[in-house]
């Protein structure tokens, strides 16, 4: 959720302001209170102009009984955020029961000879990670059982993607992001993209999975990890 202060917008400026309030109506003295000494927004002077601009310009409007409440044009663009808001947690929530269910089912299920395979190389902090990268990031451009190849990419923070180079027949992995370089190839261990990696493939063609997987497993410690 973005909570920049737009202090060049008075339109926009009510609206942030009424997302922390979070209320239908409040007493300008409240109003005033808070924006100073809860949310520290303005100056007790600042507040004071902020407060009266806003009403001479109807973006706030006082009722009879003293309470202010957000214009209907505005309140509009509230239920709207609302609205977005909602369907953003919910979003989120469903995506991150999703990501549990998947380590559960990974760190749990020692019926399936990937999920057995899988554990040696990777530890809990990694898998946590890695099912929180986007399904979408992987990107796997060349693979063939046959020669024992593999070339993939995967989008992380920078503006370039990563790759992933696995041979067999060479027993080399590569790879080139900041944890697989500076600590796991060290350990023969698996960073978030190459967990990521392998359950995309797992989801794509288990076979396939597996089979690459457990060559890279079975003589492990002939391997090059290196980026």
């Amino acid at each position: 959720m973005r909570f920049n202060i737009p202090r060049n917008n008075l339109d926009e400026m009510v609206i942030y302001i009424w997302k922390i309030v979070d209320l239908p109506y409040i007493l300008y003295d409240d109003l005033l209170f808070n924006v100073i000494f809860e949310y520290f927004i303005f100056t007790p002077d600042e507040a004071s102009l902020f407060i009266d601009d806003v009403l001479k310009k109807k973006l706030l409007i006082q009722e009879k009984n003293s309470l202010l409440r957000l214009s209907d044009d505005l309140n509009q663009k509230f239920l709207k955020w609302q609205k977005e808001r909602r369907f953003e947690i919910k979003k989120n929530l469903t995506n991150y029961r999703k990501r549990n269910k998947t380590v559960r089912r990974v760190e749990n299920n020692n019926e399936s000879k990937f999920n057995v395979l899988l554990k040696k190389v990777i530890d809990s902090a990694a898998l946590n990670r890695a099912v929180t990268v986007s399904d979408n990031a992987v990107e796997i451009q060349k693979i063939n059982k046959i020669e024992g190849f593999l070339e993939a990419k995967i989008k992380g923070s920078k503006e370039e993607s990563y790759f992933v180079i696995i041979n067999i027949k060479e027993k080399t992995l590569l790879h080139n992001c900041h944890d697989f370089e500076t600590r796991r190839a060290k350990t023969k261990k698996f960073c978030k993209h190459l967990i990521k990696l392998f359950l995309t493939l797992k989801k794509k063609n288990e076979e396939i999975a597996l089979y690459f997987l457990e060559n890279i497993i079975k003589q492990i410690n002939n391997w090059e990890f290196s980026s």
